[in-house]
């Protein structure tokens, strides 16, 4: 990791901040709900040196973007004039918080900050953040993410198909249909489409209890399937642990690892095969770096969560790389979207993390 900026430091002016929401490609209808479009807050960092560093965040729902907004004054009124170093920024902010508690609305505030950080410090000495944290860009590994929700198997052969453009080779399919039976169909429909050589990913978006886990689980087993994702209540360790146990198909957890204390109890449990950090709730790109640390010692594979265009560099950054998500969610207010050739994500090799705001889309897109 690079150390400092050329003996030169940056300076917090102001945080700036705007909603908005883009249509998806393809609707996703998971166990929990089905989701149309992506609200997403935009932030920029503004530095005394005219340096300006970016991040967003999904919101889930359009009402937690003026929620996430109101905390980042909080956050400008606490480090307005600081130097712009994301470790020191993330403990003072945590005192800051504690009482309330980094989770949540907070947490969200806080890893935009810490994103939005590590990209203006990787633009001032003008090298990519994948380089900024001492490795080099390179392309990485993606599956394809959009779409493929809960919807009638020949429907969701149909989409699959569509998600091989691009070159992935591997799709992940959303299951927690009211049957096994039901599951099993729409596995079967998308597998029979997809070439021999692509991965199937499934995700249940925590809808099983234990049992019908285990279940379902024995079931997959024999379906060519790559990874079981979320089968359980996303902190029920000691049960994923059970199924992981049970299990040929590995288990795959970890988007809602909150910080990386998480994420060490859920691997001291052995409660999954692999793992997944979202970037905001892990902590931004400095929580990602703990928790790269930490499966790293653990001798696991690590993927991202979302959030593509800077998850590329920190994926780069990470001795056990796997897969990237993809999701296309925020390429219609980006200039500049992720570019995926044959499968593969490639990292911008411009400074910092990439993201650029399309200004017209922006203003399009606009939610008050």
């Amino acid at each position: 990791m690079v150390n400092d900026i050329a003996g030169n430091r940056l300076t917090i002016r102001a945080l700036g901040a705007t909603a908005v929401e883009v249509p998806m490609t393809f609707p996703l209808g998971t166990s929990a709900d089905t989701v149309r479009a992506a609200p997403l807050l935009l932030v920029d960092l503004e530095t005394e040196e005219g340096i300006t560093g970016h991040a967003y965040q999904f919101c889930y729902v359009r009402a937690a973007a003026g929620a996430i907004e109101r905390l980042l004054g909080e956050v400008l009124d606490t480090v307005q004039g600081d130097v712009v170093a994301p470790v020191e920024l993330w403990a003072k902010l945590s005192r800051r918080f504690a009482l309330i508690g980094v989770q949540g609305i907070v947490r969200m505030a806080l890893s935009l900050l810490d994103t939005a950080a590590w990209d203006a410090l990787a633009i001032a000495v003008g090298v990519p953040l994948s380089v900024y944290l001492g490795a080099r860009p390179r392309p990485v590994r993606a599956y394809n993410s959009n779409g493929l929700g809960l919807m009638a198997p020949e429907a969701a052969a149909d989409e699959a198909e569509k998600l091989l453009s691009g070159g992935f080779q591997a799709v992940k399919l959303r299951l927690g249909y009211p049957t096994l039976e039901a599951d099993l169909a729409a596995v079967r429909a998308v597998r029979r489409r997809l070439p021999d050589d692509v991965s199937l990913m499934v995700d249940y978006n925590q809808a099983l209890p234990l049992q019908e886990a285990i279940r379902r689980g024995r079931t997959l087993d024999g379906e060519g399937v790559y990874w079981i994702e979320e089968p359980l209540r996303h902190d029920d360790y000691n049960g994923c642990a059970q199924l992981a146990a049970e299990l040929a198909t590995p288990v795959q957890i970890g988007e809602n690892f909150s910080l990386v204390y998480d994420m060490e109890r859920a691997l001291a449990a052995g409660a999954c095969d692999y793992v997944m950090p979202d970037l905001e709730r892990i902590g931004g790109v400095t929580g990602w770096q703990r928790a790269s640390g930490l499966a790293y010692a653990n001798g696991v594979q690590m993927s991202s969560h979302l959030y593509p265009e800077v998850s590329a560099h920190l994926l780069a950054a990470t001795p056990t790389a796997h897969w990237l998500e993809y999701v296309d969610w925020a390429n219609a207010v980006l200039e500049q979207p992720l570019r995926i050739i044959d499968g593969m994500a490639l990292p911008p090799d411009r400074p910092g993390n990439g993201l650029s705001w399309n200004r017209e889309a922006v203003a399009k897109y606009r939610v008050t």
